[in-house]
């Protein structure tokens, strides 16, 4: 588990409102944000994986072949699980701006995919948005990709701690109830591992470096070949 307290202090100790919400990350297009992420391009024989998040996803400040969705993509095809992994992030992206991509990018893709990972919801609690609107736009997207058959690993956010304890204690939980709710797979926190390191994070404090996306793989992909492994092949 990662460090609790570490973590809050570093939250407050760096403004993370203007990193994480206002710039574009160097593999994302200023134009249209949606269609940044559909890809049309034909996915190399095996499982196909949809990464559906905001700037930690999407690699922010990173090259192109650094960030989370191709780090993953190698790690997988290490393991013996070949898969393409598209880079659905987009920088700035809030659960309801989310919401209104899901169907394009889904839709764009050349098949539906075999697994899901979506992480949203920092954006949010970065503006203060109501945590109940944040559960709402997250079910709903569950409820499309359920309504698609698509299996989830959903991947949680934590509130800072300047937003106050209420906010914190309607926030957090939302991950893990919706998680269970919807019958996903729960990665708790994204960056466990990572946001007690300044030595893995950019500058701002809050997104990791290549070296923390690595981190973040190494954590992660046992679970994702794992939940590739058990369906049935394509």
């Amino acid at each position: 588990m990662f460090k609790l307290v570490r973590y809050v202090g570093l939250l407050l100790a760096v403004q993370l409102a203007v990193s994480c919400s206002t710039e574009t990350p160097q593999n994302i297009s200023t134009g249209d944000r949606a269609a940044s992420t559909n890809t049309a391009a034909p996915v190399a024989e095996g499982r196909l994986v949809l990464a559906f998040g905001d700037s930690l996803y999407a690699g922010y400040q990173l090259r192109q072949n650094e960030g989370f969705a191709p780090a993953l993509e190698r790690a997988l095809v290490a393991r013996g699980v070949p898969a393409t992994v598209v880079n659905a992030g987009v920088s700035g992206d809030t659960t309801a701006s989310g919401l209104q991509r899901l169907a394009f990018t889904l839709d764009g893709l050349p098949r539906a995919p075999d697994l899901a990972i979506v992480g949203l919801g920092g954006n949010d609690a970065l503006r203060g948005i109501s945590p109940d609107e944040t559960r709402r736009n997250l079910a709903a997207i569950l409820t499309e990709l359920r309504r698609r058959n698509i299996p989830v690993l959903l991947t949680g956010m934590m509130a800072p701690r300047n937003l106050g304890a209420d906010y914190a204690a309607r926030f957090d939980p939302i991950y893990p109830e919706l998680a269970r709710a919807f019958g996903t797979g729960l990665y708790p926190f994204f960056l466990d591992g990572v946001i007690t390191r300044p030595d893995l994070l950019l500058p701002d404090g809050m997104h990791p470096t290549t070296q923390g996306i690595g981190v973040v793989v190494e954590r992660m992909a046992p679970d994702v070949a794992r939940r590739l492994d058990a369906q049935p092949g394509t």
